[in-house]
C-alpha cells in the first residue's frame, strides 16, 4: 500500500494498466493503419474480422476498447455491442465509418457505444478517443471492484441495526 493521498486506492492489476484494443474490420487496410498508429505506444492491438471472431477473442482476453467497422460480414456494430455487453467486464465500443455523421454519432451514443471515429483514421483522433475510452473503462472497472465491499458494509450495518 502506498503512503500519501493515493494510499487508500485499490491496487490496479498490471493487465489493467495496459491499453488493450481489439480492432474489428474485414479490411486489412484498417488493421494496417491501426498497427501503424499504435506502433509508437505501449498499447496492444489485436484484430478480428467479424463479430464471431471479436466476441470469441474478447471472451478469452480482457479488452478495454473495441474499434469496430460500422458493417461487418456477419452483422454490424449494433450486433457486436449486444454481444460485448454480455461479458463480465465489457469493453467500450468505438464505431469507425467512412460516412460518420451526426446521425450515426447520435445513434451510437444512444445505444450505449462510446464514440465514433471517422475514416480515414487520423492518428491524433484515434489516440484521443482510445485514451479517453480506456480511462473511462478503467474507472468503471475500479468502481465495480469497490461495489461489493460497499454492499457488504451496508448489509452489515443493516443487520447490526436490526439486532440492536
Amino acid at each position: 500500500m502506498q503512503a500519501g493521498p493515493y494510499g487508500n486506492l485499490p491496487e490496479v492489476p498490471p493487465a489493467d494498466r495496459t491499453v488493450c484494443v481489439l480492432a474489428v474490420s474485414p479490411y486489412e487496410e484498417d488493421h494496417a493503419c491501426l498497427r501503424m498508429i499504435f506502433s509508437h505506444s505501449n498499447w496492444r492491438i489485436f484484430r478480428a474480422r467479424d463479430c464471431r471472431e471479436a466476441i470469441q477473442f474478447a471472451s478469452e482476453n480482457r479488452v478495454a476498447v473495441v474499434i469496430s467497422e460500422r458493417d461487418l460480414p456477419d452483422g454490424n456494430w449494433k450486433r457486436l455491442l449486444e454481444l460485448l455487453t454480455t461479458l463480465p467486464a465489457p469493453p467500450l465500443l468505438v464505431v469507425a465509418a467512412k460516412d460518420a455523421d451526426d446521425s450515426l454519432w447520435a445513434e451510437v451514443l444512444n445505444l450505449g457505444a462510446y464514440d465514433v471515429l471517422s475514416k480515414p483514421l487520423d492518428r491524433a483522433e484515434v489516440t484521443r478517443i482510445i485514451s479517453l475510452a480506456w480511462l473511462y473503462w478503467k474507472e468503471e472497472l475500479d468502481r465495480a471492484r469497490r461495489r461489493p465491499i460497499a454492499r457488504a458494509e451496508s448489509a452489515g450495518g443493516a443487520s447490526q441495526t436490526a439486532t440492536a
